[in-house]
């Protein structure tokens, strides 16, 4: 059976707001917070989107992981940010603002110059404190909110020393932001840099109820506002081929937080009509292009579309999602090569890159995918997010340090490769801080009759208006089933969304022990309506099975997966010094450790091969007979760490 998603009928604006405000920072904890805010602009001033969504997320305060792998990552990413010292974040920010540091500024792109002195310094703070905020928000523990608070304080002492709304910690700040808006050729992606501070402050103000962040944050925005408004419309058009983040989102964002119609309006003008045009019209211009430059672009536009109504930017994110998701990606979720989009007619000679996959792009294709579902619930999306949560987001993170990967590349025999504690803050080291503390943001989703259950996680959700907590039990993916049990106030009418992945043939539920469902249409939720009592216990079964996935363009290059699981050869740590997965330059991918390796090498029919896997006794682990008559042992992707792999396979 299929669901068709239904449109809200009754929704206050207030609570719309609270629940769309920030899609792209997945920001759902409104509701609790706002109440409660002193300072500031009254909660009346606030604008709800003019287009609203047809689902809610539930606050991340509200959902609780149980033990597992994905708890494990946050609990590893909690200990590193807890780690990191503030005042090295904000050396150079201090230093900018005519201030003496406070401690020594850490290394790597916090104080070196980049490649081609492209000067990243400071878009590490922003991703801390977007980390924070997260990891508060979904803990409550004191000691997040208290690094905000402290940074953000700083922050607004460098504003004052300076006389500006403007923080940044790029060299030269001011004078490198003036020059890049008067048109002037300058070396740097100074709005890159700012859109994560923007964030990192939003982020802290909405999910920490930060009026210190809050303060620092609109005075950024004015700034912003005040530093274009003589550009015309074709000059700022020309600076926003340099790659800016999501300065439109942000702005958007803004706008909804102050209702402040300059805010909207630099939301327009920060989307980049060279890029969504085309898309907007259906057309896939993306070949050669920087792919984590677009992506932040797009999550914008949905923003933009949700603050204007225009249709023209909900065209160009939704015809972007589908083109990148589902012709674009390899079987990981993940895709590029050396981070651009390459034309899928070479996809053969692309795929087998050590540069494969920047993290970023999954962090930020995840944003996107959310966004839309908000507005659209369709199980695609769901599907898309779960395989890119476990193949992408959850197999970047080294489970022993929580230090996290740059690329995920598929060369054969290659390794993960990740950064170092205090001398590399790549750009996937700033997104892995968010990361791996939001897991908890897009199991669940309601409206005002339903809850929609989209990935399988140990967990549980607590919905307040219902007087009901749902706790989801399962070993999956070791087991393809979930248990689910409600807790309940008094007997209460819902209808419960279970998602039946396209990966599984059918989806069989059990209410109580007794089967109450059964679905052959793959790609779709099992809608359960009824009155639940306290107790009731519902089963979902589903069918995991291998199989072999390839891209049109090259057919005999094959990948094998399990479900929504993507299986890797582990090929084992001969030639590998320990440690030496651990490095500070990721321009450097596929130098290191690049001494010469055979990997085995497979021969038969891609579909005959994928049945041909064999389970072995432990959890989802199988082997493969070579073409020397050698075995190969597969695993998840997620769990290959400090060893060789291989993910793709040239079939002879």
């Amino acid at each position: 059976m299929t669901v068709e998603h239904v449109r809200t009928k009754s929704r206050s604006s207030r609570r719309q707001f609270f629940a769309t405000v920030g899609t792209g920072a997945l920001l759902a904890g409104w509701t609790a917070i706002a109440p409660r805010r002193a300072s500031a602009q009254p909660l009346q001033q606030f604008t709800p989107p003019l287009v609203p969504t047809n689902l809610q997320p539930f606050d991340m305060a509200d959902v609780t992981l149980s033990e597992g792998p994905f708890l494990h990552a946050q609990r590893m990413t909690e200990a590193y940010l807890l780690k990191l010292q503030p005042d090295r974040l904000l050396h150079n920010f201090r230093v900018n603002a005519g201030l003496k540091p406070k401690a020594a500024v850490y290394g790597g792109w916090e104080s070196e110059a980049t490649w081609d002195d492209i000067n990243c310094h400071g878009h590490t703070l922003g991703h801390y404190l977007s980390g924070c905020a997260l990891a508060y928000r979904s803990t409550s523990d004191k000691r997040f909110k208290d690094r905000i608070d402290y940074i953000a304080g700083e922050l607004a002492a460098c504003q004052q020393a300076s006389g500006s709304g403007l923080v940044c910690a790029f060299p030269k700040g001011p004078q490198l932001m003036a020059a890049h808006i008067r048109g002037d050729k300058i070396t740097g992606v100074p709005w890159y840099t700012l859109h994560k501070v923007y964030a990192g402050l939003r982020d802290a103000a909405l999910l920490t109820d930060s009026s210190v962040s809050r303060d620092v944050l609109l005075k950024l925005a004015d700034w912003g506002v005040a530093a274009t408004q003589s550009l015309s419309d074709a000059d700022f058009e020309t600076m926003l081929a340099t790659e800016h983040g999501g300065m439109n989102e942000i702005y958007a964002d803004l706008y909804f937080m102050t209702g402040k119609p300059d805010y909207r309006t630099l939301a327009k003008r920060f989307s980049h009509k060279a890029i969504m045009e085309p898309l907007a019209r259906s057309r896939d211009e993306l070949d050669g292009l920087h792919a984590n430059t677009q992506v932040p672009k797009i999550v914008g536009f949905q923003r933009v579309y949700e603050a204007t109504g225009d249709e023209t930017y909900r065209d160009a994110a939704a015809f972007f999602w589908k083109t990148v998701a589902l012709t674009r990606s390899f079987a990981s979720g993940g895709h590029g090569d050396n981070e651009h989009f390459f034309a899928m007619a070479d996809f053969d000679s692309h795929v087998f890159s050590a540069k494969g996959s920047e993290t970023c792009c999954q962090h930020n294709m995840l944003k996107l995918t959310r966004a839309l579902f908000l507005h659209d619930p369709r199980a695609s999306y769901a599907d898309y997010y779960e395989r890119t949560l476990y193949n992408g987001i959850l197999a970047s993170q080294d489970p022993d340090t929580g230090m996290a990967t740059y690329f995920q590349g598929a060369r054969p025999g290659y390794m993960k490769l990740y950064h170092t504690p205090e001398d590399s803050f790549w750009c996937c080291t700033g997104t892995g801080m968010e990361n791996h503390v939001k897991y908890r943001d897009s199991i669940y989703f309601h409206d005002d009759r339903a809850l929609y259950v989209n990935l399988f996680i140990p967990s549980s959700v607590t919905w307040k208006a219902k007087g009901a907590v749902l706790t989801q039990s399962t070993a999956f993916p070791e087991e393809p089933a979930t248990t689910l049990r409600w807790t309940l106030q008094q007997p209460t009418e819902i209808a419960l969304r279970l998602r039946h992945p396209r990966w599984s043939r059918t989806a069989t539920v059990l209410i109580n022990g007794q089967q109450a469902a059964q679905s052959d249409d793959p790609g779709s939720y099992v809608e359960l309506l009824r009155t639940w009592k306290n107790g009731d216990r519902v089963e979902l079964r589903l069918v995991m099975e291998v199989a072999a996935e390839s891209a049109p363009a090259a057919p005999s290059i094959v990948a094998f997966t399990y479900g929504p699981l993507l299986l890797a050869g582990a090929l084992g740590k001969a030639g590998l010094a320990p440690g030496s997965d651990i490095v500070v330059n990721e321009r450097k991918y596929g130098d290191y450790n690049n001494a010469p390796f055979t990997p085995p090498t497979l021969a038969g029919e891609p579909q005959e091969l994928a049945n041909a896997l064999r389970r072995q006794d432990r959890p989802l682990e199988f082997t493969i007979v070579s073409k020397d008559g050698s075995p190969v042992r597969l695993i998840p992707y997620h769990r290959i760490a400090h060893e060789r792999y291989a993910t793709y396979w040239p079939i002879t």
